[in-house]
Formats: C-alpha cells, structure tokens, sequence
C-alpha cells in the first residue's frame, strides 16, 4: 500500500498537476477511508460498493454535511480511479455510487478562531459570566447535546483522570475525554459555583442558573444566540452547532471515525464495541490529539 500511494502522489502531482495544497486534501480524504477499511479488515483491492455506503452513512451519523461528503468521496473515487489506470484494478468500485446532492441549507460549523471570538464577548465580571465560558468549552471538548450538558452531574466528572460520564439518549452511558482548556474553565466556573446556595436537590448539577437549580436548554440557547450576536458572527449558531464543530473539526484533523460516533454517543457503534477495540486512556489520546484545542492552546 505503501508503494501504491507513492505512485498515486506522483499521479496527482505529475499527470494532474495538482498544487501542493489540493495534493494533501486528496491524500487527507483518502486516508479517512484507507482507516476505515484498515478498522473494518477490509482489503483496499476488494472493497464492495456496500463498504462505501457504509462509510458515507458513517460520516453522515457524525454530522458531515453533504458538501463535505461530497468532496471526500470525490477524493476517494479519483484513487480508484488511478487504480484501474494503472491495472491495480479491472473496474472501479465506484462507479455505481450516488454523489450526495447538496441540500438548499448546509448546518453552519464554527471554526477555533470564530468561538474564541464569542467567548470574548463574555463579560466575565457577571455572576454567570465562568459559567457561561466553562458551557461554550465543554460543548465544544466534548460535543455533547445540549440536554446532556443540562443533566451533567458533578458525580459523572473525572477531571483529574481528564473523562466525564455522559447519559445520552435511552439512559445510555459513555465516557467521553475532555481537554485541558475545558477542564480549567470548569474548575474555574466551580469557585462561583461554590459561593452559590443551591437548591437541596440540584446540588449534583455542574451548570446551575440565577434560579440556584440546574439550567435550562432555553437558557443556554440565549446566551449562545446573544454573544454570536455581540461577536457579529452571521452564522446560525445553536448549541448543537458546537457538537457538529467537534465532530467536522476532528474528522478533519485526522481522528479515527469510529471514535467520533463513540464520543458522540451514536447508536450505530455503541461505546461498547470501541472498547473492544480500544481501552479508554487510547480513546482518549485519539481524540485529544486531533482536537483543535490541543494543537491551539
């Protein structure tokens, strides 16, 4: 294989006269699926049209929009392409496939840049102002949905061991890494918390509102909706955006797919066939070392 994408580089360089840049998208692209072939034992020369559906689907659980979509499986296909140039193989896998069609909206993803820019906006002299950077982070770190940060519990951190305990949909538990920048903000966000008299019963709430009990999917909805305003980002932002940010951002850094739906909490890989595969402290060195607030501290 190795020798194959040496004479498949100098294919796009040479004869397609390819710039550097578009060079490493295409091998990029190419290695995303290379991986996960390599995760499902399934020779490159021997892939079946349902080995692509199955990909593709992969990605779209992830929240890869179709533009993205698009353009991985075009870098995908001018491999195979070279393939049955160069007599690796008799006829191109693909060519049955269907492209996605690109829908009349595409979800808005945030890049580093652009949420560092919100959260500058955060006036950090208010009561909820921590609170309000240490959401922002944790959405981001860890891609969660907006009704799991609201329900997350002080007994489900393990911030030294750098995991939290999630319960996603039908009660179902995964443990997901958070990064180090997350980690801080919450730390940083629990001396208010402290200073705060809650209510008897949401004491085990990490996120707690003016109202002393754990806050509402309203409110962060509200928060976020103002500082995108204040930052003059003209994007649709939501919580949820967060989530497909971190998902968009670590496919694109190189992180293992089958991680991402794990982190994800996605029903088409449970977290329990991951472990198979990978014990936590390697789970989370996958996905912290292709998060963008690892390589941007």
């Amino acid at each position: 294989m190795e020798r194959l994408l040496r004479r498949y580089n100098q294919y796009l360089k040479l004869e397609k006269g390819y710039s550097g840049n578009t060079l490493d998208a295409y091998l990029r692209d190419l290695d995303k699926f290379l991986s996960f072939l390599s995760e499902e034992h399934i020779d490159p020369h021997e892939v079946k049209l349902e080995d692509f559906h199955r990909f593709s689907t992969a990605l779209i659980d992830i929240g890869i929009h179709p533009t993205s979509l698009a353009r991985i499986l075009a870098g995908v296909h001018s491999f195979y392409n070279f393939m049955v140039l160069s007599g690796e193989m008799e006829s191109d896998p693909m060519e049955l496939l269907e492209f996605p069609k690109k829908p009349k909206h595409l979800p808005d993803v945030l890049t580093v840049d652009e949420i560092d820019l919100i959260e500058s906006q955060i006036d950090l002299s208010l009561p909820e102002g921590q609170r309000n950077k240490a959401i922002i982070e944790t959405l981001f770190s860890c891609g969660l949905r907006v009704s799991e940060l609201c329900n997350l519990k002080m007994s489900e951190l393990y911030l030294d061991e750098g995991f939290i305990r999630v319960e996603g949909k039908g009660s179902k538990q995964r443990l997901v890494p958070i990064s180090d920048k997350a980690v801080k903000e919450l730390r940083l966000w629990f001396i208010d918390r402290n200073a705060i008299d809650i209510k008897p019963e949401y004491q085990d709430f990490v996120f707690i509102s003016k109202r002393k009990k754990n806050i509402s999917r309203i409110m962060v909805f509200h928060f976020i909706k103002e500082l995108v305003e204040k930052a003059g980002i003209k994007k649709e932002v939501s919580p949820h955006t967060f989530r497909h940010s971190f998902a968009t951002s670590l496919l694109e850094g190189g992180a293992n797919l089958r991680a991402i739906q794990a982190m994800l909490g996605h029903e088409s890989i449970g977290t329990t066939e991951i472990y198979l595969h990978t014990d936590a402290s390697r789970l989370r060195k996958e996905i912290l070392e292709h998060h963008p607030r690892n390589m941007h501290p």
